[in-house]
């Protein structure tokens, strides 16, 4: 009973610390309009904000391995910056905001694959994506795990934008009673279409594609079995700060 009490209280400070932050469409205003290098900042930052976060030590699931959650991650944003006052009409948030249902299974040969799909109420952002990672080093007492990963994601419902990102990352984590600790490094490329107002007058923009290092580090908090919490900093081409809370089998 405590065990989900706990992880009920967690999942809904997740979802209405949502609300606050974005409540509003992403619409293109003609008014203000931005051109080539506006777009390629849009490209980073919104790429930077939807891009699979790692939230999970090195170390594979195992074969019998599940785990499902809820995570969020804030990603901070230039709110005085013309693009990003385009696209939420003068109103730009401090903080783009993106809850997630994500999903993990464990494979044979230390192979994990997941899922993850966003919908940010109040907005049209929606998103979804996939990852594949591989266990190099599994990790025991006295030496840590090794791990790498390859993402995908997708954002969906912004009729004026299409973008996806693809990942590359290595980590490292180790163990210590019910804290494990993780590090990690990687690159991010994102790839943007012009759509709709985007194409014509007065933006008049092509598609961009960019490259984005990444750094992370977070730790995984299992205060009861079954039970996980991990929290998660980044910095890409800006800070991200993700939380996610999670059932393990």
């Amino acid at each position: 009973m405590k065990k989900t009490f706990l992880f009920g209280v967690v999942m809904a400070a997740l979802t209405f610390a949502v609300s606050p932050a974005v409540a509003a469409d992403i619409k293109f205003d003609k008014s203000i309009p931005f051109g080539k290098s506006g777009f390629e900042s849009l490209t980073k930052d919104f790429g930077t904000a939807i891009g699979y976060k790692n939230l999970a030590p090195a170390e594979s699931l195992g074969v019998t391995g599940f785990d499902v959650g809820l995570e969020m991650s804030a990603t901070s944003i230039d709110k005085n910056s013309t693009h990003w006052q385009s696209a939420f009409g003068k109103d730009a948030p401090g903080y783009l905001v993106v809850p997630k249902l994500r999903v993990r299974k464990g494979l044979p040969l230390g192979i994990d694959v997941g899922a993850i799909y966003s919908y940010v109420p109040g907005s049209n952002i929606k998103l979804y994506g996939v990852e594949l990672s591989k266990s190099i080093i599994e990790g025991g007492i006295a030496t840590p795990a090794v791990g790498v990963r390859t993402t995908y994601t997708k954002l969906a419902g912004v009729n004026d934008l299409g973008l996806q990102t693809y990942g590359v990352d290595a980590s490292v984590s180790k163990g210590f009673l019910m804290l494990t600790p993780y590090a990690g490094v990687g690159m991010l490329w994102v790839k943007s279409e012009a759509r709709g107002v985007l194409k014509n007058p007065p933006f008049s923009l092509s598609d961009v594609s960019t490259s984005i290092p990444r750094y992370f580090g977070g730790v995984k908090v299992t205060p009861f079995p079954l039970f996980s919490v991990t929290a998660e900093v980044e910095y890409a081409d800006t800070a991200v700060y993700s939380l996610k809370a999670a059932v393990n089998f």
